[in-house]
């Protein structure tokens, strides 16, 4: 496997590519990940089974829709594909693990940039992909509201039932969705799509680096307000969003509506208390 991911690198590169260490590092609960080298030159791998090759086909895609707005590191694409059993894709190598106040200042500066560049005329995406391992539907929509009561909530509470979860009507929770957002109406913007802090971090140099992304076009806010859940990022990344682009008077209340997505779907990943946490969500919501 790892010959012919060395011999695709090759290819990607122009350059020869004879993998010489081979590392474990940490690849996220959906992945192995692995640092290779060469001796000059340093690659990230990530590998899962051959059948999830769509998912990293996307996250190629993204990576080079959001590195095209000029704004912001990512760790951009070399290749991907498949290997025997497994699936792979190879990303260059950031050296992480920096950290300063301004360094977030700047993360947040220079997210706001990638929303204000990175524009489409509708809501979705050139395909589906996946939020961690749950499928993402992205079916190009015009009205914000529509896509995001269907293909976000709608979507999840459904799978969130097939999994035993209890929780209000479908129905009657997407309307009141659809209600809520009927007035926002956002430029669409490429939108990280996954933003918490386990996929934000500084590299060595001190720059913002954000990864592991599951993009599409939609409201800018998805990406703030899932920066909040989970610890939260620090104030001044805030600071340096809202020089750049301040948020919209009634972010607050949306901000529930765009954390349920997440907080289902962690349910659909993870089960546990995360169905409680998102009937309370429910609950302001309708």
């Amino acid at each position: 496997m790892w010959q012919e991911i060395a011999r695709e690198i090759t290819k990607a590169t122009g350059k020869p590519f004879e993998i010489t260490n081979t590392r474990s590092v940490g690849g996220g609960c959906i992945n192995q990940g692995y640092k290779i080298s060469s001796g000059e030159r340093d690659y990230f791998v990530k590998l899962n089974q051959a059948s999830q090759v769509e998912m990293f086909a996307a996250e190629a895609l993204g990576l080079k829709q959001m590195y095209a707005t000029q704004t912001i590191t990512v760790p951009q694409p070399i290749c991907y594909g498949t290997a025997g059993k497994s699936c792979y894709i190879v990303l260059e190598w950031l050296d992480l693990g920096g950290s300063s106040s301004q360094a977030w200042t700047d993360m947040g500066s220079q997210l706001a940039q990638m929303h204000k560049k990175g524009t489409a005329d509708r809501f979705g995406w050139d395909r589906n992909n996946t939020i961690g391992s749950t499928p993402q539907i992205n079916t190009w929509m015009d009205n914000w509201a529509d896509f995001f009561a269907e293909q976000r909530i709608g979507y999840q509470l459904k799978l969130a039932k097939r999994r035993g979860g209890s929780f209000p009507d479908t129905t009657k929770v997407v309307e009141a969705v659809r209600e809520q957002l009927a007035d926002r109406k956002p430029e669409a913007s490429i939108v990280h799509g996954d933003l918490w802090s386990g996929n934000a971090a500084v590299n060595k140099a001190g720059k913002p680096v954000i990864l592991d992304p599951a993009t599409y076009y939609g409201d800018r806010e998805v990406d703030i307000a899932m920066t909040e859940l989970f610890g939260g990022f620090p104030s001044s990344f805030y600071r340096g969003y809202d020089r750049v682009w301040q948020l919209d008077a009634g972010y607050k209340r949306r901000k529930t509506i765009y954390n349920l997505y997440h907080i289902l779907n962690h349910f659909n990943l993870f089960g546990g208390g995360y169905g409680s946490q998102a009937n309370r969500m429910i609950e302001q919501i309708i």
